[in-house]
């Protein structure tokens, strides 16, 4: 018995010293902001993802933070920030604002993502995206309207704002609890194991997983 005992306390040894060296790791897996920023979840978690419409890794990862998103159920509050910039990423970010003042991001997010990358459009106007617009279905007048309206404008200004305060300089990228940031190049870089773009994103799941568990029991 004495030799058994032995053998399972080496086991759960070698266990713990791999989950150890499984745990994601800070400036590596993931980022800790110097200054925390601000969030309005209570109890819960914020999770925020910056993202563009154009871009294609973006678009990859969409599914998957959106399965990632249902899984995390209550645990979370989750918001999206698209980037702001010059040419057709403000026409596009200006997009991403006016869906989700008219309450329509639920289906057109994936509609705009699916014009860019499958149907090959640009969206790097303001027309090109009314026309879009009407096409896909919403009255182009509300549309307009709303696209013009000091709501939306506040919109684009604090998602800016979001940018500067997390330091954003790639896409896609997730905040969580306003203190931590990770993504799937971080994580990617940090895992020598994921050496495909798929691989780096369930990578980045992973240290997501791992931050919000961290957040939630900080909470407690």
């Amino acid at each position: 018995m004495r030799l058994i005992r032995t053998l399972l306390c080496a086991a759960a040894l070698v266990l713990a010293g791999f989950a150890a060296a499984a745990e994601p790791k800070n400036g590596a897996d993931y980022l800790t902001l110097p200054e925390a920023q601000n969030t309005d979840a209570g109890n819960k978690v914020e999770v925020t993802e910056f993202f563009a419409y154009y871009c294609p890794h973006c678009n990859r990862f969409e599914p998957l933070i959106s399965a990632w998103v249902k899984k995390q159920g209550a645990n979370i509050v989750f918001k999206r920030v698209h980037v702001g910039g010059s040419g057709g990423i403000a026409a596009q970010q200006h997009l991403f604002y006016t869906l989700e003042a008219l309450g329509m991001l639920d289906p057109y997010h994936q509609k705009a993502f699916d014009a860019m990358h499958i149907e090959r459009l640009r969206l790097a106007t303001d027309d090109a995206v009314f026309d879009w617009a009407a096409k896909a279905g919403i009255d182009r007048a509300r549309f307009v309207e709303a696209w013009k309206s000091f709501g939306v404008q506040a919109k684009l200004r604090r998602a800016n704002a979001l940018m500067g305060a997390y330091r954003v300089n790639e896409w896609p990228l997730v905040a969580v609890d306003g203190r931590f940031i990770t993504s799937p190049s971080i994580a990617g870089e940090a895992d020598k194991s994921a050496q495909t773009e798929d691989a780096q994103q369930q990578a980045a799941l992973k240290v997501m997983d791992y931050l919000v568990a961290k957040a939630k029991a900080e909470k407690k």
